[in-house]
């Protein structure tokens, strides 16, 4: 691109005369930026040319130069994107690469961009048109992980399994209900996108350093062509701010904390002990010693990527913590934490969607599991406090002693006779049996948001019309 003279020329233009030298090799190694933020390069050119355009408009810099700028930037897009642009460590960052090679492209109307703005708000600009973009993304992903459970979920509304707490069988469930748990907290998670593009949605250009400019320029009018709602109002809070990447890393670290339960659940149901679920071999591996292996390593790197994501959001809120306002150098620091973070989501979520699309479901193994360990105890104490009359912690006591009357007979509670039951509570009925199936326990928690299929069905229409 550049000979180092040239470059080192440039970079002491760029500081002014305050200086008399280049940096030394240690300050230029800990300062530049390059090697993470040239993933801006995009942003940094829609920004410029936006930025460029309106100072034409206001009659700021001239018709003429604004042409040679946008002209010249379009140049440099076409060069990055064909990997024909050579990008220097010593000029730092991506703003001053471009800067740089847009002075050998055009001379010196490359000088007048930088009118009326600083590094200060065309990096706050250019990040957070990335991570918009990146949210925007995400979004999207979330959309079709949803769907992909709402299509598991209509398919096995009938399928009943066990619930748990405490990873101890609780009360039986559809498998239907239980995708439709990660659909409300995924559409919690794509909610929080929402909020965060809204919360940012606000362009930063024209805060310049810190104080704002002298120059007429019209800040409304680059937000439009940015496609922000509106300008940024305070031009010290703009450059310092960076709740939009913090927010972006929460968002995700909520998301990644949901994909790793949902892992954490499919490595034990895919186990012979298990064997709820069948992952398909796209997602598996297999063992370099043991051939009958078939690892669910997908969802077990899926669950790792969270300590990762968890990790950038600590890092950036620890960089942050203590910045006295404006800006300061520490938020360098603030671009890879978010640049893996979302990197590591974005890959978490399609690998997720994904194996929940491809899974076999073996639905008699959940079914044989949804009787064990007493999963319709409940409903026994609920039709006590039905037929019989009993207070419930009466009826939870009776129930209780069934329960260790089957242990004792090694056998499940339906298959206890009427003589055993009316042994413990002489008002029990034949009509208790009605109530001790798995399939009977599941048509009866028709409640809002509970687990008879009817229900499940109805909640799967309405995130069917949201998504």
């Amino acid at each position: 691109m550049t000979d180092g003279n040239s470059e080192t020329k440039f970079s002491n233009q760029m500081w002014g005369g305050r200086f008399a030298s280049g940096p030394d090799a240690i300050m230029e190694e800990i300062n530049a930026s390059i090697g993470f933020d040239k993933k801006l390069y995009a942003q940094d050119i829609r920004g410029s040319i936006a930025h460029a355009t309106m100072l034409a408009h206001q009659g700021i810099i001239s018709a003429e130069d604004k042409d040679k700028i946008v002209h010249g930037l379009n140049t440099i897009l076409s060069e990055i994107e064909s990997g024909q642009f050579d990008f220097s460590r010593r000029l730092e960052d991506i703003h001053m690469n471009i800067e740089a090679r847009l002075a050998t492209l055009i001379g010196p109307s490359a000088g007048r961009l930088h009118t009326a703005r600083s590094r200060n708000d065309q990096v706050a600009l250019d990040f957070r048109l990335w991570v918009k973009e990146e949210l925007q993304k995400t979004e999207k992903a979330l959309t079709a992980l949803i769907a992909a459970f709402l299509d598991r979920a209509e398919e096995h509304a009938d399928t009943v399994m066990p619930g748990f707490t405490h990873l101890q069988t609780a009360q039986p469930v559809t498998f239907g209900h239980h995708c439709m748990a990660y659909v409300e907290m995924f559409g919690r998670d794509r909610s929080r996108v929402r909020h965060a593009i809204e919360h940012m949605d606000e362009s930063p250009i024209g805060a310049a350093a810190l104080a704002g400019t002298g120059f007429p320029i019209d800040r409304h009018m680059t937000a439009k062509a940015l496609g922000f709602a509106g300008p940024t109002r305070n031009s010290i809070d703009t450059v310092s701010d960076r709740d939009f990447a913090l927010e972006f890393l929460s968002m995700a670290s909520i998301a990644a904390t949901h994909l790793s339960r949902l892992a954490e659940e499919i490595v034990i149901w895919s186990t012979p002990q298990f064997g709820f679920i069948r992952l398909s071999d796209a997602f598996s591996t297999g063992s370099s010693i043991m051939p009958q292996k078939k690892n669910p390593d997908a969802a077990e790197l899926v669950r790792a990527k969270t300590g990762r994501i968890n990790g950038s959001l600590i890092a950036l809120l620890t960089v942050m913590k203590g910045l006295p306002l404006a800006y300061s150098k520490d938020m360098q620091e603030d671009k890879e934490q978010v640049f893996d973070a979302a990197e590591s989501l974005e890959l978490a979520i399609a690998a997720m969607t994904g194996m929940v699309r491809d899974m076999t479901v073996r639905t008699d193994r959940m079914k044989a599991a949804a009787g064990s360990g007493y999963s319709t105890a409940t409903d026994l104490a609920d039709w006590l406090v039905r037929e019989a009359g009993l207070p419930f912690r009466d009826a939870h006591h009776v129930t209780g002693r069934a329960v260790a009357l089957a242990e004792q007979k090694a056998c499940d509670l339906a298959d206890l006779s009427l003589a055993d039951l009316q042994s413990i509570h002489a008002d029990i009925t034949e009509k208790v049996f009605d109530v001790l199936t798995v399939e009977a326990s599941v048509a009866s928690r028709t409640s809002f948001g509970g687990t008879a299929p009817n229900e499940v069905r109805k909640q799967i229409a309405w995130w069917r019309a949201r998504n």
